[in-house]
């Protein structure tokens, strides 16, 4: 056998003695996910002995380095691991912000004492993490934030407010963009820091979006002391670390398009909708929508396969983030739109126990922020036009 078969079999085998079978199947709702934290909730024991077996293994993070807390695959152990978890159906076993956006720039710009302090937390799920970017009056144009750091000597005193902060009503820590120098251009003069939301001064307020939910908030700094050693980077050059993380968040948000979850659309819609004597859907032009999405997901998923390839030879652009990004997008809004139209009228109902509380239409309702959250996709297609199409005048 060679090492990689090798692999496969010992892999194959300690997911089939660990993981519980009450975590394998499709994730049917916000439930079934695990964010870990200080304060973590799981649907069942289950799903937190699964968090914290996977995490033991560093395979909530299997490429990050072993000395961290990662696993330390390569490219090609990871992709087996995988393979492996989709042929069991297995859950995620933590979803994070930590894994995917802060980690990955920890890695580039952290400092030792910052990797070993946060990333073997991360790992475990021990830490829950929300991202300080976006501001009432800095939304796409980001490099506009008007929350100011003021040096006061080991520590700096911020104020300001930051918006659609996810999770952070629930977050323990923020990774946050702040301006240290505002007589500097504004691109420069800003730094990426890092404080405990406990920190007195930090209060949030939950934002309700029309799907009637919503993960977002508002949060507020109010003379909030943060330590000079939880600078992220260079002082007043954040903007390269707010940058390298966006890459690392656009490719999360587009993979949202490659993940498919609940039962397959053509069994929702057989079930509302009926099949023919060959037990088709009988409605023909459904049928078509369902299979050209399934044949473009196959593609994006072969895409975000090879760039991950590229990304880890370093033969890659930072654009195809955006690229990721706005089709994996526009992927994850398809399919939920198929979706309604599948589900039949059920789909319209809105709070009952039996549609899980309008859990398709609310579903529908959210992805149509996937166009605006991570950066708009009028801003994703300038990227695009201009530093992959090197189109003149974009």
């Amino acid at each position: 056998m060679t090492d990689l078969e090798t692999f496969r079999a010992e892999t194959r085998a300690w997911l089939e003695a660990n993981c519980p079978a009450e975590v394998r199947g499709p994730m049917d709702s916000e439930e079934d996910r695990v964010w870990g934290g200080r304060n973590p909730t799981f649907k069942t024991p289950a799903h937190k002995l699964w968090m914290e077996r996977m995490g033991a293994k560093g395979w909530t993070a299997p490429e990050w380095p072993a000395e961290y807390g990662g696993g330390g695959l390569s490219r090609e152990e990871a992709k087996v691991l995988h393979s492996e978890l989709r042929r069991i159906d297995a859950q995620l076993a933590l979803s994070s912000f930590g894994i995917w956006m802060l980690g990955p720039a920890l890695l580039q710009f952290g400092t030792e004492e910052q990797k070993k302090r946060f990333l073997p937390e991360i790992v475990r799920g021990e830490i829950r993490w929300c991202q300080g970017y976006s501001e009432p009056g800095a939304g796409s144009d980001l490099a506009g934030i008007q929350t100011r750091a003021v040096d006061e000597g080991d520590h700096w005193i911020v104020n300001g407010q930051k918006v659609w902060t996810s999770y952070a009503d629930k977050a323990d820590w923020i990774f946050c963009l702040v301006r240290t120098d505002p007589d500097a251009p504004k691109h420069l003069g800003i730094s990426f820091v890092l404080f405990d939301m406990t920190t007195p001064g930090v209060t949030t307020k939950p934002i309700t979006l029309i799907s009637g939910k919503s993960p977002f908030c508002e949060t507020f700094f109010d003379d909030v002391r943060v330590e000079k050693a939880n600078l992220v980077g260079t002082l007043n050059r954040g903007w390269d670390v707010a940058k390298a993380l966006l890459a690392h968040e656009r490719t999360m948000i587009g993979a949202m398009g490659s993940i498919a979850s609940g039962r397959p659309m053509g069994l929702v819609a057989a079930d509302s909708l009926g099949v023919d004597s060959d037990a088709r859907l009988e409605d023909p032009m459904l049928r078509a929508r369902i299979a050209e999405l399934e044949v473009d997901l196959a593609a994006f998923n072969l895409a975000m396969e090879r760039v991950g390839d590229q990304v880890k030879a370093r033969q890659v652009s930072p654009a195809i983030a955006s690229m990721l990004k706005y089709y994996g997008s526009e992927l994850n809004k398809r399919r939920h739109e198929i979706l309604m139209t599948a589900g039949g009228s059920d789909t319209l109902e809105w709070e009952s126990e039996r549609s899980g509380h309008g859990s398709a239409a609310r579903d529908w309702l959210r992805t149509k922020a996937n166009s605006i959250e991570g950066g708009t996709s009028e801003i994703q297609l300038n990227i695009i036009a201009k530093h992959l199409l090197q189109l003149p005048g974009a």
